[in-house]
């Protein structure tokens, strides 16, 4: 209702949803579209401004401040470089999240959560080597998950009989996407050739949700 009322752009009502109080984090689907507009000028400042304003809220909000730093680290990896440029320029902004106070009605400290990310955050945007190394890791994580979503678009995998299923498998976490040990979902199809050439053939169907794409049914198909 908020985004209507307000009349909030598609790059504010990404940023809002990313940032938002749910007890989940943002997508790295969401991230990945978020950080596609700030190579936008237009979108870029909607982006930013959005950021600010989530990283001034405070108390029981603090997913928000949480959320936006997270944004923000995951931006400033894989979106344009003015991300980090801004972030430089306006860096008392996150460092003064290092004093962020919040202890729920349970008495738990949820704002060591904004802290220690807080921490992280001004640490790599003062070392510049380390945030170069960084964002060429990440761009790259982007670069084959793209190649893995464009393969899963195909719907089909053959591979030879001997096998029960495609090699499926996802590593990716939505916070190690800058980390080298990090790896985006990726899938393997193997036939075999020669005289035994006959093929299988699974349909599959990309699901919604982060993860392996779903088989659909019994729909075994022998290829000659």
């Amino acid at each position: 209702m908020k985004n209507i009322v307000n009349n909030y752009s598609e790059a504010e009502i990404k940023v809002r949803e990313a940032t938002s109080n749910d007890p989940w984090g943002p997508s790295s689907s969401l991230m990945t579209e978020i950080a596609d507009l700030t190579y936008n000028v237009v979108a870029f400042s909607e982006i930013m401004s959005m950021i600010w304003k989530r990283l001034n809220d405070h108390g029981k909000n603090w997913r928000h401040v949480y959320k936006a730093l997270t944004l923000l680290d995951y931006l400033i990896k894989t979106g344009s470089e003015r991300v980090a440029q801004q972030c430089k320029e306006n860096l008392f902004a996150v460092q003064t999240l290092k004093d962020f106070q919040y202890v729920d009605r349970d008495g738990k400290d949820q704002g060591i959560n904004v802290r220690e990310k807080s921490k992280q955050l001004v640490s790599l945007l003062k070392d510049d080597e380390r945030l170069k190394t960084e964002r060429a890791q990440a761009l790259k994580t982007k670069e084959r998950m793209a190649q893995v979503a464009t393969g899963l678009g195909n719907n089909q995998i053959t591979f030879g009989r001997g096998s029960s299923q495609p090699n499926l498998s996802t590593s990716y976490s939505e916070q190690e996407y800058g980390k080298s040990g990090g790896s985006p979902a990726s899938y393997h199809g193997s036939s075999r050739s020669g005289h035994d050439a006959g093929l299988w053939v699974f349909w599959l169907s990309a699901s919604n949700s982060i993860g392996a794409p779903k088989v659909l049914g019994p729909r075994l198909t022998k290829v000659l």
